[in-house]
């Protein structure tokens, strides 16, 4: 089955993190730069991970850890990733650290805690929500929400490379 080529979500399970960093690395053969994605999720629950993976998948060879503290990572690879956590940060301190500078440029910019995004930063991204399963601890359901026409090229790009369509 594969993805509608207009279709807007898609919906995986992982069972385990090596599941988890697998799909992030295969996302990354479908983005390109400029393209930014926002990831929502408690702590913990694999976000990081999810962004190790994306991160092999652009040519990273770098260590890449949650920045935290840092606020910004910026990886270079083949494609350069700026890995950004704004956990600690408050919509009124987003603009010290220059984020608008940052989202559609010659690189991929993947956001932790995105939610705290004012929503025009988040007009052009795919979004992606990752959560844990009520019956298994080690499995985490992704949704992936393309919010504009890139978005949707890249989700059926994923789809057609996995060959899953959307699933949970």
């Amino acid at each position: 089955m594969t993805l509608h080529p207009h279709r807007r979500d898609i919906l995986r399970t992982t069972r385990s993190a090596p599941e988890t960093h697998a799909l992030g690395r295969s996302l990354a053969r479908h983005l390109r730069p400029g393209d930014t994605l926002c990831l929502y999720g408690e702590l913990g629950v694999g976000k990081t991970t999810f962004i190790q993976g994306l991160a092999e998948g652009l040519g990273v060879t770098d260590l890449v850890t949650s920045p935290s503290f840092t606020l910004i990572h910026e990886h270079p690879g083949a494609i350069t990733l700026y890995h950004v956590d704004l956990y600690r940060l408050s919509a009124a301190d987003l603009s010290d650290i220059g984020i608008e500078e940052l989202i559609g440029c010659e690189a991929v910019v993947a956001i932790e805690w995105a939610e705290r995004l004012p929503p025009h930063l988040r007009r052009d991204a795919l979004e992606m929500e990752i959560g844990f399963e009520e019956d298994d601890d080690q499995a985490r359901r992704i949704r992936f929400h393309a919010r504009c026409q890139r978005g949707v090229q890249i989700l059926f790009g994923l789809t057609e490379k996995l060959d899953v369509g959307p699933r949970a």
